[in-house]
Order: C-alpha cells, then structure tokens, then sequence
C-alpha cells in the first residue's frame, strides 16, 4: 500500500478567476463582498474584498470557505443541533451559514469558495454565479 496520495487542488489562476468573477456578480447586484478561496486543506489561495465591503465579511468568507472545502458540500445545510456546536468547536473557523460551495472542475474536489457581505441569500448566488462562470460543477443540492 502506498504510503502517500495524491490531491488535487485549485491553482491560482484559478482562483484569482473566481474572486474576479465574484467580485464583478456582487457590483451586478449592488452588494459590496468578501470573496475567499481555499484549497482541500483549508490553505487560502486567494481573497479580495470589494471597496465598502464589511470589515467582517472578510472572516465570514473565509469560514464559508473552509468549510464548503472540507465537509465537499454548500454551507447552510446543517441541522441547528450541529450549525452552533460546529462554529464553536472549532473557533469559528467553519460556519453554517449560506455562501460556501465546494469547488469541483471535471468532478474532482478542488477547494472551497466562501462570499459573504450580503444577505446569506445573495452571497450564495453570488458564490453560485462566480462558479458557472468560470466553468465549474454545481454539487448536488447546492444553493
């Protein structure tokens, strides 16, 4: 058996593309974001956050995006038995509220997008619409 495993993980380029698209959906809508990318391990890859941006989106983002990369499915799915517990296990480091999608090109798990900065509603469309435009899969059951 072999001792190491292989792991795919987003670029940059691609990342950068999705914070891009990110950005560019929320001025659509009128609604200044924090827009955060990780890796499969929760490494931050990429994160920008739009001018008039809440101050604390920028950790929202990130705590979407953790735990959109490392539970593979959309935040805010969790039932409100574990939505607390989890936040507080971890130090807020993963959260249940919307905005968080796993990141999958050609059904590979990549990474983890995490927008925050409008109602938990409008972040995950905009986490959604920046994901279709830069090509990459929609999970099951997400948004």
């Amino acid at each position: 058996m072999p001792a190491t495993r292989q792991q795919a993980v987003i670029t940059v380029s691609a990342a950068l593309d999705l914070i891009q698209a990110a950005i560019a959906e929320g001025d659509r809508i009128g609604v200044p974001v924090s827009a955060c990318v990780v890796d499969t391990s929760m490494s931050l890859v990429a994160f920008a956050r739009s001018d008039g941006a809440t101050p604390h989106s920028a950790d929202t983002s990130r705590a979407k995006a953790n735990t959109a990369a490392s539970t593979r499915r959309p935040t805010g799915g969790m039932t409100e038995d574990l939505a607390l517990p989890l936040a507080v296990a971890t130090g807020g480091r993963l959260t249940n509220i919307r905005g968080g999608s796993p990141i999958r090109f050609d059904d590979t798990h990549a990474g983890g997008l995490g927008i925050a900065g409008g109602t938990p509603r409008q972040d995950a469309e905009v986490a959604e619409a920046a994901l279709s435009r830069v090509g990459a899969q929609a999970v099951p059951g997400a948004h």
